[in-house]
């Protein structure tokens, strides 16, 4: 079973990547851009005027650049979540290289005046030699608290305390813009916000 909040020791196990950026709140999202789904994330990171971070999927943001746009437009980070959201378990490194290439192809191509290279591994998988290619080149953003909005046996009431539980200063915290976890994200981000608004300082990566 996978917790909400990661584990020490795979921190340690992975010193490589990276777990913990500053001592704000950092959000990401990952899976888009999805109409309809990342259009409502970005509605309520505005109307908090927090700044997040969004790895997006590089078939996607060919299928939806005006949003990919938009979420540059706003002023929020975009990171690199391959071309087609390959298991890097399942995957052969060749393989993996050239989903990850392909996706930073699409990204340059339609942001380029991104200057730092950001890259979050589907389902948290990646093998270490794959580690060692891409380190030379991306920051591999892991994450602190997993929301698991995408578990559809999860209630959102207990999606949402078990995020809270799991958030503290410099927490790095994995939602989904997706279709899967949109029940879920809907009903928990705008709760979860309003929750720690006062209570911590938020930055993007």
């Amino acid at each position: 079973m996978i917790p909400h909040k990661t584990p020490l020791i795979l921190q340690k196990l992975y010193p490589d990547l990276t777990w913990k950026k500053t001592e704000k709140v950092c959000l990401t999202f990952d899976d888009g851009p999805i109409p309809e789904v990342t259009d409502f994330v970005l509605k309520t990171l505005n109307d908090f005027k927090i700044k997040a971070t969004f790895f997006c999927i590089g078939d996607n943001i060919k299928k939806h650049p005006d949003i990919f746009q938009r979420v540059i437009s706003e002023g929020h980070s975009v990171g690199n979540h391959t071309m087609h959201h390959v298991n890097g378990w399942q995957t052969t490194n060749d393989l993996y290289l050239k989903e990850v290439k392909g996706c930073d192809e699409v990204i340059q191509l339609n942001h380029s005046k991104t200057t730092k290279k950001l890259f979050r591994p589907p389902y948290g998988r990646i093998r270490r030699k794959v580690i060692s290619e891409l380190t030379t080149e991306f920051d591999i953003i892991m994450w602190t608290a997993l929301s698991k909005d995408y578990d559809q046996s999860i209630s959102p009431e207990k999606c949402l305390e078990e995020t809270l539980k799991a958030t503290e200063p410099g927490s790095i915290i994995l939602f989904h813009d997706s279709l899967k976890a949109r029940k879920n994200l809907e009903y928990v981000l705008p709760r979860y916000l309003e929750a720690i608004y006062d209570r911590f300082e938020f930055d993007k990566l």
